[in-house]
């Protein structure tokens, strides 16, 4: 009849407790102390936590950048983020300037089309209100609208990248009024992008080239101004807003600033801020460096508390990855000029044997605050908690049983996404995904087959999410 997950203890947001879990098709059917295994197939999960499983809301999948195209596309990507316990993610459409959001959605929809392997929204990336160039912003304001008809409830806004993606203010704004009359949430890259491009420029001309000047050039300064500057926006056209990958002390201190003062404001940190640092990955000896070329850079090491101790006390919401991974033939179209080398690092697969490991292992955060920074909150932010998120009878039975004992080693040979390094190579985690089940399914079985998914391609599905301003109103 059903699927029984039997003797482990599940873990919510809000508790954890020896219970069974039954899944009949789709959905989690029956939650209870004790269920009687008479006709179904069952599971055992004794020793094992039974969770919900990930939602990555930050991946950027055959994404096009800098003259190449990210390395993971949807196959790659949502196999690998499965293999390590995500079983949905949320990827950008990007709207590119003098063409429409239908076009970055048509275009996007594509990319996935039968490949996707688990579940998968979108962002829309918002870059031109007026892409015919009729002297009105109304066509583009409208497509808001469908946007959200269409369940995309979610608009990045990039205050970096001139040129390319970087509105100005007047234009975020105005797409932040519309956002706000819509109950939708707005995403913000937060960086100084037309203060960066003059230290770029700078360095350049000083001759500094090599990789580890990329972090140097872009100062937490710049990407604290643009945090308080986007809230304060933001806070005038009464929207919510989540400020995507914030890396520093500096930028969460704008944030709590604003947060004190009742703005709809939350933000993320990704894993690579939690335990990467430029002292150490990138002190400046070696075109290696290049594999952790991403915006924003990598941070001194001192960041790294307070960002977990925001975490810890609800300051930054989610833990998501900014996944852009590029292989090392790649970045090396940056050799000689660090402008050039593709922005972005592998980190799909990693992201919870990382969270697990550096963070409740080590005493920083609880399994059940985990479970919320990995899949609940994500979920009750970005409009699916109707769908996704918990271990509750009525929801898609995207279940994670996770093995916190098991011993894993991190290294690119064994890993499912296609980047030829890791960055986190040769680190010994404690922690790892066993069995990973997508909308009842079992497509991940890391204790018969790791590192393998077991489920056909293209068996994801579009989610149409709900418009909620991010659960903040």
């Amino acid at each position: 009849m059903g699927t029984l997950i039997k003797n482990g203890t599940v873990v919510s947001s809000t508790y954890s407790q020896k219970l069974d879990v039954l899944i009949e098709g789709e959905r989690i059917i029956k939650v209870a102390p004790s269920i009687d295994p008479t006709g179904h197939t069952l599971v055992d999960a004794t020793n094992l936590l039974v969770m919900p499983g990930g939602i990555d809301v930050h991946t950027h999948l055959d994404m096009p950048f800098g003259g190449t195209t990210s390395a993971d596309d949807y196959t790659t990507g949502t196999q690998a983020a499965a293999v390590g316990g995500t079983t949905t993610v949320i990827d950008f459409a990007l709207q590119s300037q003098g063409h429409t959001m239908a076009e970055a959605l048509t275009t996007w929809l594509a990319k996935s089309n039968n490949k996707a392997c688990i579940d998968f929204s979108l962002h829309m990336a918002v870059t031109d209100l007026d892409p015919n160039k009729t002297g009105s912003t109304a066509a583009g304001l409208a497509e808001l609208e469908d946007m959200v008809a269409f369940g995309i409830t979610s608009f990045k806004l990039f205050m970096a990248y001139p040129g390319v993606l970087m509105i100005d203010d007047g234009l975020m704004f105005q797409v932040m009024q519309k956002a706000a009359s819509l109950n939708a949430l707005c995403c913000i890259h937060a960086e100084n992008g037309s203060a960066i491009d003059i230290v770029v420029a700078q360095t350049i001309a000083a001759g500094h080239t090599e990789p580890h000047y990329h972090a140097l050039s872009r100062s937490p300064k710049a990407e604290a101004e643009a945090t308080h500057r986007s809230i304060a926006l933001a806070d005038m056209a009464g929207c919510s807003v989540y400020i995507v990958h914030l890396s520093n002390e500096d930028s969460l201190a704008a944030l709590k600033f604003m947060q004190a003062r009742g703005a709809k404001a939350l933000a993320e940190t990704c894993t690579q801020y939690l335990v990467l640092s430029i002292e150490e990955q990138m002190p400046g000896k070696s075109w290696d460096e290049a594999k952790f070329v991403f915006t924003p850079p990598l941070r001194e090491k001192w960041n790294q508390d307070p960002l977990w101790a925001a975490l810890a006390d609800g300051s930054l919401s989610v833990v998501s990855t900014d996944h852009c991974p590029f292989r090392m033939d790649q970045k090396a179209l940056g050799k000689g000029d660090f402008r050039k080398i593709p922005n972005g690092g592998p980190g799909i697969e990693n992201r919870l044997q990382i969270l697990w490991h550096f963070g409740v292992n080590q005493g920083r955060i609880t399994p059940e605050k985990f479970v919320d920074l990995a899949s609940t909150a994500p979920a009750r932010i970005f409009g699916m908690a109707n769908q996704k998120g918990s271990i509750k009878e009525g929801l898609d039975a995207d279940i994670l049983l996770w093995d916190p004992n098991v011993d894993y080693t991190i290294s690119a040979a064994t890993q499912c996404m296609a980047t030829d390094y890791s960055m986190f190579e040769g680190w010994k985690v404690k922690g790892n995904a066993a069995k990973v089940f997508s909308r009842g399914e079992l497509v991940v079985d890391n204790t018969t087959q790791p590192g393998k998914f077991l489920g056909a391609t293209g068996r994801g599905k579009f989610l149409k999410r709900e418009a909620n301003a991010g659960g903040l109103t």
